[in-house]
């Protein structure tokens, strides 16, 4: 089994790896209604999408490839295909708390504050999806804390 991936009930989940724990469940799945986007935008290895500090308007779904998160140059996550990332830009509205650079080519669909919050009220899987991947970095980020 490597760190992307872990069988659950015989269905193959991916997983947001954290230091020391290999393997780690994602609650709630993958994110799959942009997987055939025609809107995905690419970007090439080491293209900044966002950088700390800049103005947010949008969150992004990892369509294909990797992208790296990090904070003052060290790297805090990395994001897969099917999962999410600058959401808390749409919730708080505050500046970008991290840079997200791409480790590979890689294409992600953008998501403005309409387009989410119409997601959220009629599709309520989306909102579920997202919910997890927050409650699981948060419980990532908190088990970094105790070790």
């Amino acid at each position: 089994m490597d760190a992307k991936s872990a069988v659950f009930n015989g269905a193959s989940w991916p997983t947001f790896p954290t230091p020391g724990r290999v393997g780690y469940v994602r609650s709630m799945g993958r994110i799959t209604l942009f997987q055939y986007s025609k809107d995905a935008v690419e970007f090439k290895a080491g293209q900044v999408i966002f950088n700390r500090g800049d103005p947010a308007a949008h969150l992004y779904v990892v369509v294909d490839g990797e992208i790296q998160i990090e904070i003052n140059g060290n790297l805090v996550g990395s994001v897969f295909p099917g999962e999410a990332f600058g959401e808390m830009a749409l919730i708080d509205r505050v500046p970008r708390s991290a840079t997200a650079i791409a480790k590979v080519d890689s294409r992600v669909v953008a998501i403005d504050e309409r387009r989410f919050l119409f997601m959220v009220a009629e599709t309520p899987n989306f909102a579920l999806q997202l919910m997890g991947t927050m409650a699981d970095r948060l419980r990532a980020h908190n088990d970094r804390l105790v070790q």
